[in-house]
């Protein structure tokens, strides 16, 4: 049996989640439902900057940005960037965002959400590669939806391991 409070189990399960997280996000799916395809990745990095921001914070963000980029076959930094913006602001509301109900706290995502996918768009137009705005900003919304279900999910994980 494994102890709860063992804090290498606690990063053995924040490292599965990201692995489920870019596994979730590599999945194979037609051209028309990748439009609706949520940003798992993301979605758990602002959860654990919310819940756990002395285990996940900027510099972990930088690193599962770049790894995303490596994964995405996108320009490097692309998302390194992006995250470690969404990462601090995240960091920054952990006080107060934690205590809102799934709803609020789905508003809050929603937010950081466009504004990693404006950062995106914005860096992408600069290096000549604009994509259609509100197609693009569409994973943000379908990610917000989601949010309320993956907050009691990780929640669960996080109570079960008793990770602090």
């Amino acid at each position: 049996m494994i102890p709860k409070n063992n804090t290498s189990n606690g990063r053995m399960t924040i490292l599965l989640t990201f692995i489920l997280a870019f596994l979730l996000t590599i999945i194979p799916i037609h051209d028309i439902f990748k439009l609706y395809r949520p940003d798992w990745i993301a979605l758990c990095l602002i959860y654990w900057c919310i819940f756990l921001p002395n285990r996940i914070g900027v510099l972990s963000a930088w690193v599962i940005g770049l790894l995303t980029d490596e994964v995405m076959g996108t320009l490097l930094g692309l998302h390194a960037l992006a995250y470690s913006v969404i990462a601090y602001i995240a960091i920054q509301l952990h006080y107060r965002t934690q205590h809102y109900p799934a709803w609020q706290q789905a508003i809050t995502v929603l937010t950081l959400l466009l504004l990693h996918r404006l950062l995106m768009h914005w860096i992408l137009g600069i290096t000549g590669y604009p994509p259609n705005t509100l197609t693009y900003m569409m994973p943000a919304v379908i990610s917000a939806l989601i949010w309320p279900l993956l907050a009691v999910v990780l929640t669960a994980v996080r109570r079960r391991y008793s990770i602090r």
